[in-house]
């Protein structure tokens, strides 16, 4: 597994869509149940309000399908008749549009593994897609590609009720784009050789072996594997990287010319 830590890559103004993409994220995660507004809570008490809270802002495959919200969605943690906790299902208490949700997933994460792996990648590569696309067109582009993700993922097995949450397909959008128009761009990554070492490698092989190790996961585990949506990764980072190319791959600037031909400190 590479993991990029950061790009040579020099750009003409601050990247302040990603910037602010980076520290929504991390701020709706920290009053989420699962960051720091959860730390009160414990076991069948802690699984239940998390449950609840992705039922009314995650994405579910059937909700997106169908259009309609589920019928019954977690409630509180009660007991059962034999004596074990269990969370309540009971009747919706709010309204919720499938495609919407859609877009709040997008900024909804499983955990800090979860949350500070995506960040990582929108903050190594987002600043360049950025620059090249400008901030509105970026931000636009980001929710698109996210939405595609989503609803790929939905049609993979529409009757599911399983929540999706995570930015990961918005970000493989942008991997996408950042691999067709930055394919030389040095990106230093930690490799692990016994240890992880970094070393400057070409934006083509980090993001081109990011993206047949999604595939092989994938194929080998089908919609999802260890909970991990590797058909989202896929479909967003095949729309960001069609989109790219249609858009053409000049950046309108010329670029300079570093070890692998393109890429330069900055």
């Amino acid at each position: 597994m590479v993991i990029p830590i950061h790009d040579q890559n020099p750009t003409r103004r601050p990247a302040y869509v990603t910037r602010a993409l980076v520290a929504v994220n991390i701020v709706l995660f920290l009053v989420s149940p699962l960051g720091l507004a959860g730390l009160g809570e414990s076991g069948t008490e802690a699984l239940c309000s998390a449950q609840a809270f992705f039922d009314r802002w995650a994405a579910i495959p059937q909700e997106l399908t169908t259009g309609q919200q589920l019928p019954l969605v977690v409630g509180d943690a009660v007991v059962d008749p034999s004596g074990a906790p269990a969370c309540q299902l009971v009747a919706p208490d709010f309204d919720k549009l499938p495609l919407l949700s859609a877009v709040t997933a997008m900024f909804l994460h499983g955990g800090w593994a979860h949350l500070l792996g995506n960040m990582l990648f929108l903050a190594v590569f987002g600043n360049n897609v950025e620059d090249r696309l400008g901030r509105i067109r970026f931000l636009l582009f980001y929710l698109a590609c996210g939405i595609a993700a989503t609803y790929a993922f939905a049609l993979t097995d529409a009757d599911s009720r399983s929540t999706l949450v995570g930015a990961s397909g918005a970000i493989a959008g942008v991997l996408g784009a950042y691999l067709v128009w930055y394919p030389n761009a040095r990106v230093i990554s930690l490799v692990p050789i016994l240890l992880f070492f970094p070393l400057p490698l070409p934006a083509w092989l980090v993001l081109g072996t990011w993206f047949v190790m999604q595939a092989v996961y994938s194929l080998g585990t089908g919609m999802a594997a260890g909970e991990v949506a590797y058909v989202a990764h896929l479909a967003g980072f095949v729309v960001g990287l069609l989109f790219a190319l249609a858009l053409g791959r000049s950046t309108g600037r010329p670029e300079p010319r570093g070890p692998y031909g393109i890429g330069t400190v900055r």
